[in-house]
Formats: C-alpha cells, sequence, structure tokens
C-alpha cells in the first residue's frame, strides 16, 4: 500500500520534466552530464520516504513477530528454592492443656457460709483464706469439751485420794484388799475418761478450723459455686470454688505405640523439647519439655500418653486448651527441603515440578524422608538452590511454559 501510494505521488512529476536525450550506451558520461542526470531523478517527499523505511523494517520483523505470537503466554505460577537446613524430627498430635494440680474446694464442716473472702479469677497460694463458715457452733462445743474435761479431771483427783486412803488401811487390815482394787479400777476409768476428752477438744477444736476454709495449693480460683448466706454440708459434692494451678501448667496428648522406642532413646540422651502450637500450626504458643510417658499403652487404640510441662509464664495456655504438640525426638542436619505444598501424589509416586531456565517445567520424581505438613525433607530426587512449584500445579503438565509471579531465593 506504501509503495503504491509513493508511486502515485512520484509519477506526475515525471510527466512534467521534459525526456532525456538519447546517449550511445558505450559512451562515458562527463561531469556534467552526471550532474544533468541526477537533476533530472524525481524528488521524493520526507513522509513518504519514512513510511517506506518502516514498511521494510516490518516486513523483515514479520517472521520473528509471527513466531512470537504463535507461542501461547506462560502459566502463571509461584515457586520457592529448595534449601539445604538443618530440620527437627517432630512427633506430633492433638494435646489437652491441664493445669498441674486441680483442686475442688468443698466444706469439710456444716454451716452457713459467713464470708467468702476471695474474687472470682484471682491468683491465691497455699494458706490463703477463701471463705468462713459460722464458727459459733463449733466454739460453743470446744468450750463443752474443755469443760468437760475438768470435771472428770476433778473426779480423777479424788478417786485417787480415796486410793491412797483405802492403800493405807488396807495394810492395817482395816480395808479388804477388794476396795483397793475397786478403787484402782474407778481411778484408771477415770484416766481413760480425760483421755477422751482430750481427743474431744482435739475434734472441736478442728471443725474450729474448718469452718475458716484456706487454699491447699498455688493456683488460680475460678468463678464461684456458692454465695454467702446458704446453707452448706460437708457430704454434698457441690464445692465453694475450684483452683487450678497454671504456673506450671501441662499437656497431655497421645501418640503412636510404634512411637514409643523414638521417644525412650530421647529420654535417654536428655529432655525432650515439647512445642505446644496453635490450632493452626501456624504460632508457638509454648515450649517446654517431657516429662514422662505413661506406665501403659491403651490397648484399644493402640497409643500411649505423654505429658510435658510448660511454664506458661505468658499465660497463653489454658485448662481445657486444644493445641498441636510435638515432642522433639531428633535432629536431621543439612537435609534438603521444600515446602509440603510442592510435593505432588500421582500414580507413580510422589514428584514436584521443576522450574528450568527457559521458563518451562518438568516433572520430577522425589523420594521424602519426612513431612511434617510445612516442610518435607527430599532424599532424593532435588538438589538444592532448584525453583520449585509451590502454587498451580494443577494446570501444568511436563514441558508447560510458566510466568512465574512469586519466587523466594534460597
Amino acid at each position: 500500500m506504501l509503495l503504491s501510494r509513493w508511486r502515485r505521488a512520484v509519477q506526475p512529476d515525471l510527466r512534467l520534466r521534459p525526456p532525456r536525450a538519447k546517449k550511445p550506451r558505450n559512451t562515458r558520461l562527463a561531469a556534467t552530464d552526471v550532474d544533468t542526470a541526477t537533476d533530472m531523478m524525481p524528488a521524493v517527499p520526507p513522509r513518504l520516504l519514512s513510511r517506506a523505511l518502516a514498511l521494510a523494517l516490518f516486513v523483515a520483523a514479520g517472521p520473528a513477530l509471527a513466531q512470537q505470537a504463535d507461542q501461547p503466554p506462560g502459566i502463571p505460577i509461584s515457586a520457592e528454592a529448595a534449601q539445604r537446613q538443618d530440620v527437627p524430627v517432630l512427633l506430633r498430635n492433638i494435646g489437652a492443656v491441664q493445669s498441674y494440680m486441680s483442686v475442688l474446694v468443698r466444706a469439710r464442716v456444716d454451716g452457713t457460709l459467713d464470708r467468702v473472702l476471695f474474687t472470682e479469677g484471682q491468683d491465691v497460694h497455699a494458706g490463703d483464706k477463701l471463705a468462713i463458715i459460722d464458727p459459733r457452733p463449733y466454739a460453743a462445743a470446744l468450750a463443752q469439751a474443755q469443760a468437760k474435761k475438768s470435771a472428770d479431771e476433778a473426779l480423777l483427783a479424788n478417786a485417787r485420794r480415796d486410793l491412797v486412803r483405802y492403800s493405807n488401811l488396807a495394810r492395817s487390815d482395816f480395808a479388804s484388799h477388794q476396795q483397793v482394787d475397786t478403787q484402782n479400777a474407778t481411778v484408771a476409768q477415770t484416766e481413760a475418761t480425760i483421755a477422751g476428752d482430750d481427743a474431744a477438744i482435739q475434734t472441736a477444736k478442728l471443725n474450729l478450723e474448718f469452718c475458716t476454709i484456706v487454699s491447699p495449693i498455688d493456683g488460680r480460683v475460678g468463678l464461684r459455686m456458692v454465695d454467702p448466706g446458704n446453707l452448706i454440708q460437708a457430704a454434698s459434692a457441690q464445692g465453694i470454688v475450684s483452683i487450678n494451678q497454671i504456673h506450671p501448667i501441662a499437656v497431655v496428648f497421645t501418640l503412636p505405640q510404634d512411637d514409643l522406642p523414638k521417644i525412650h532413646a530421647a529420654m535417654a540422651r536428655g529432655p525432650v523439647p515439647v512445642q505446644a502450637r496453635s490450632s493452626d500450626n501456624a504460632t508457638v504458643l509454648a515450649e517446654g519439655k517431657l516429662l514422662t510417658t505413661d506406665n501403659a499403652i491403651d490397648a484399644s487404640t493402640g497409643t500411649i500418653r505423654l505429658k510435658a510441662e510448660f511454664a506458661n509464664a505468658d499465660n497463653r495456655l489454658w485448662p481445657g486448651q486444644f493445641v498441636n504438640a510435638g515432642a522433639e525426638v531428633d535432629m536431621l542436619r543439612g537435609v534438603v527441603t521444600v515446602p509440603s505444598v510442592a510435593v505432588q501424589r500421582g500414580p507413580n509416586g510422589l514428584y514436584v515440578y521443576l522450574v528450568k531456565p527457559d521458563q518451562t517445567v518438568a516433572m520430577q520424581a522425589v523420594e521424602l524422608r519426612q513431612d511434617d505438613g510445612a516442610i518435607a525433607v527430599i532424599a532424593k530426587g532435588v538438589d538444592p538452590g532448584v525453583l520449585v512449584v509451590t502454587n498451580g500445579q494443577s494446570r501444568l503438565q511436563d514441558g508447560s511454559r510458566v510466568t512465574v509471579r512469586q519466587k523466594t531465593a534460597s
């Protein structure tokens, strides 16, 4: 199209110019003839010349542009480089947080709840006063027991004086030996009565002490179960308040019985670290140590119960909470790792997609040594530094062209 326009623009100029004189073909042109011939060439406008040049460049680059247009766009993916690092061997399962010690505080004597001395949610120490039951009936019982002892002590003193008199008379045959024996029995009986009085006094003192309810452990009190003014009984199963020790706190979780040898081997080497993670396994709530395993395997489930201890200084663990507990029983040094999401499962086993320098992918079979759901340890198939696809695998096949949207270097 540009050439035709150029011809139409040039041809009118050719008709206006006079025809050139014919000269012999073999005759050389003089200098003046060359100048005349140059002057007789048609004048091309600059605008048409630039268009013609652009058309020539487009024609020359046509095959390359056509080849580039024929290539499909790359499939968008995310990729991450395989790394060499140390990876802990964690045995994980869901665990339940339990208070280290838990007490349901109950009344030990019957009576009216007079006062409550704690605030719900308060931290208390062993020996702190929690509540007071009306002590007046038990104070009266103590005074009664003490009075009875005083009366019995007076009887004992009189019986001992009678025994002395009967003994002197019996030596002079003014009293029978039977009277002396009877008086000895009376003295012994009175002494036993006083011993019973002492026991009654101790019981009365204990009941009076039980009217003041104290905390048996360090911990945090819960919600109050009985309000002041209520009549409470020692035989009642309902308590006044519960106390849970949360510093330290415990986590109980189970593992398959096949993991028991690994656990025992790790405990023989030293303290076994334990992590407590959130339900989504993204946040480490606390770090502690393994205390012990249960003394028997649950035959119905084939699992063993384990108990771990956590300092819980920041109160991130709470009784009744469910966490993901993991015991570190070993450490793999300098192993090749990839994100767990990069590993795919196919009919021929596990594989990953490797990103090649030409922006295509290749399917690579792999063997795993460990996969904890976040990091997969590669035993065979991937070298450190190689890019593996972590997102978008569903649209890929061997040789697909890709566009890496997000890349994480090693």
